[in-house]
C-alpha cells in the first residue's frame, strides 16, 4: 500500500508514526511544537485525534482513570481536547510545509467530515473504533487507506473492518494493546506476524509500552509500520505521558530502527560472502605447523604438529590428513606442513 507517496511493504523501509495522541493538552501551541520537533527526526508521519465531544460522547462516560484535576468528567477532558476547523486546517498546512504526512484518528461522522475536508493522505482508526461499522463505512467511502489498530478488537471484529474495505482500499493493520503504558509481556509482538498471514496486508504495531525497546524489536521481526506515543518530558501532564517516548531519544531510536531496517532488507548469501573474505582467510585462519623438529621417517602424532597463523600452509581442517602420514625428510620445528614432504 501507499500512503501519501510512501511506500509500505515487506520491500520497503518501516512507516513511522509519531502519535502526539492528546500530548498537547488542548494547547495549540503545543501541538505546532510537536510538529517542529517530529521534523527534525527520520519520521513520516505525526498523528493527532480529532475529538469533537457532543459528537462522540455524552456526560455519562466514565474516567478510566482519574488523572486530571482540572476536569470534572471525561466529557469536560474530551471537550477541552478539541480544535476548531480553523486551528486544525494550520495544523495541517504545518505538517504538509514540514514534509510530515498529517493522520488524526476520528471519533465521529462529523470527525470524518472534518479531517476529510482537510484533505488527509490516509485514515488512522483507533482500537475502540473498529466495530463501529459505520464509521468504517464513511471513511471507507472516502477511498484512502485505512490503518487499524486493533488493541480492543478480537478477529471477528477485525474481519467485519476489513470486509468493509478490501475491495474498495489498501489497509494495514497494527497489533495493539490497550495498556498505558503496557508491559513487556502484553505486547504481542507475535500478532504481527499473525495479522500478516491472516489477512494478507501490512502489518505492525502500535506501542503503548512507553519506550523504545518493543518498537525496536517490533521492526527486527518485520513490522511495516511502527506507531508510537511521543511527549516532551515524561514529567509532563495527560493520561498518554507515561507510554510515551519522550522527543529527546527519538534521533537514537530512528537510528537503530532504520539500521535494523538495512539489515533486514540486505539478506546475506553465506558462500557468496565468504568469497569476498579470501585474502582475510590467509591471514585469519590456521595452517598445520611443527610443533618440534622432526627427523625422516618419523610417523606424525598429534603431538608432533600444532596449528598457527597464517593460513598459507595445510588448512587446520586437514588435520587427519597428516596424522599417521611419514615424513620424508627431517623438518625444524615451527614449519608449514607441505603435502609433498610427507607419504
Amino acid at each position: 500500500m501507499k500512503i501519501d507517496g510512501h511506500s509500505i511493504g515487506d520491500k520497503h523501509k518501516s512507516f513511522l508514526i509519531a502519535e502526539v495522541g492528546n500530548s498537547h493538552d488542548g494547547s495549540l501551541g503545543m501541538a505546532h511544537a510537536y510538529i517542529d520537533a517530529v521534523a527534525k527526526t527520520d519520521i513520516q508521519a505525526i498523528k493527532f485525534q480529532t475529538h469533537i465531544a457532543d459528537a462522540e460522547t455524552t456526560h455519562q462516560e466514565p474516567w478510566r482513570v482519574k488523572f486530571s484535576k482540572q476536569d470534572k468528567s471525561r466529557f469536560d477532558y474530551w471537550k477541552r481536547m478539541e480544535f476548531t476547523r480553523d486551528q486544525w486546517v494550520g495544523l495541517k498546512q504545518h505538517a504538509d510545509e514540514m514534509g510530515l504526512v498529517f493522520l488524526s484518528s476520528p471519533f465521529s461522522f462529523e470527525a470524518v467530515d472534518l479531517l476529510d475536508d482537510l484533505d488527509i493522505a490516509a485514515w488512522k482508526i483507533a482500537s475502540g473504533e473498529v466495530s463501529n461499522l459505520p464509521l468504517i463505512e464513511r471513511v471507507a467511502e472516502t477511498r484512502k487507506p485505512i490503518v487499524f489498530s486493533s488493541g480492543m478488537s478480537h478477529w471477528r471484529e477485525l474481519e467485519q473492518a476489513v470486509a468493509l474495505c478490501r475491495s474498495k482500499i489498501d489497509f494495514a493493520i497494527l497489533q495493539c494493546s490497550s495498556q498505558y503504558p503496557c508491559p513487556p509481556e502484553k505486547v504481542g509482538l507475535n500478532v504481527i506476524k499473525e495479522i500478516k498471514s491472516h489477512f494478507d496486508c501490512p502489518s505492525g504495531l502500535s506501542d503503548h509500552s512507553g519506550d523504545i525497546w518493543a518498537g525496536l524489536a517490533a521492526i527486527s521481526l518485520g513490522a511495516n509500520i511502527l506507531e508510537f506515543h511521543i511527549c516532551f518530558d515524561k514529567a509532563m501532564f495527560g493520561p498518554d505521558v507515561s507510554a510515551s517516548i519522550e522527543i529527546r531519544k527519538l534521533d537514537e531510536f530512528i537510528k537503530a530502527v532504520r539500521t535494523i531496517e538495512r539489515m533486514l532488507l540486505n539478506p546475506l548469501q553465506k558462500d557468496f560472502e565468504a568469497k569476498q573474505y579470501e585474502s582475510m582467510r590467509s591471514i585469519f585462519t590456521k595452517s598445520i605447523v611443527t610443533r618440534r623438529a622432526i627427523n625422516a621417517g618419523t610417523v606424525i602424532s598429534q603431538e608432533d604438529i600444532c596449528y598457527k597463523k597464517p593460513g598459507s600452509g595445510i588448512p587446520a581442517h586437514d588435520y587427519k590428513k597428516v596424522i599417521g602420514s611419514e615424513v620424508i625428510k627431517d623438518l625444524p620445528a615451527d614449519h608449514f606442513l607441505k603435502f609433498e614432504e610427507l607419504k
